[in-house]
């Protein structure tokens, strides 16, 4: 049994440029909003770096 993590799962997908969509949890689950959660916090600090043109 691994301890999988799906915050730092979301984190990760988003540095390496996976869709949100992506996501592999079931809609409405715990770890769905934790991946979502995860992937919003690393693709929006992305975001904003792109958009200041850094």
């Amino acid at each position: 049994m691994t301890d999988r993590d799906p915050f730092a799962e979301g984190e990760r997908a988003a540095r390496e440029s996976i869709p949100a969509g992506a996501n592999p949890y079931q809609d409405g689950s715990d770890e769905h909003a934790l991946w979502a959660a995860g992937h919003e916090k690393v693709a929006g600090k992305i975001e904003a770096r792109e958009s200041e043109g850094s």
